[in-house]
């Protein structure tokens, strides 16, 4: 069986249970229109003329989403 898994998934994770960082937050968003939330790593601005980089890791399940396995049984 393959897996979804990719190694910045695996990165993102570890850095999130680790406790070495500080810069993660939950930020409200739309998913497809739909409200949603993520978990996301926020970057301070380099210089004045920079905005803050918000990257997306994690997003939750939303009431629109079906979660499944790789068999398609909803989980």
């Amino acid at each position: 069986m393959s897996a979804n898994i990719r190694p910045e998934h695996i990165s993102a994770f570890e850095a999130l249970t680790s406790g070495q960082h500080d810069n993660f937050a939950l930020f409200s968003c739309f998913l497809d229109g739909e409200p949603a939330v993520a978990i996301v790593a926020v970057t301070p601005p380099e210089s004045e003329n920079d905005e803050y980089q918000i990257t997306p890791l994690f997003v939750g399940v939303t009431q629109g989403m079906a979660l499944t396995d790789h068999d398609g049984i909803v989980a």
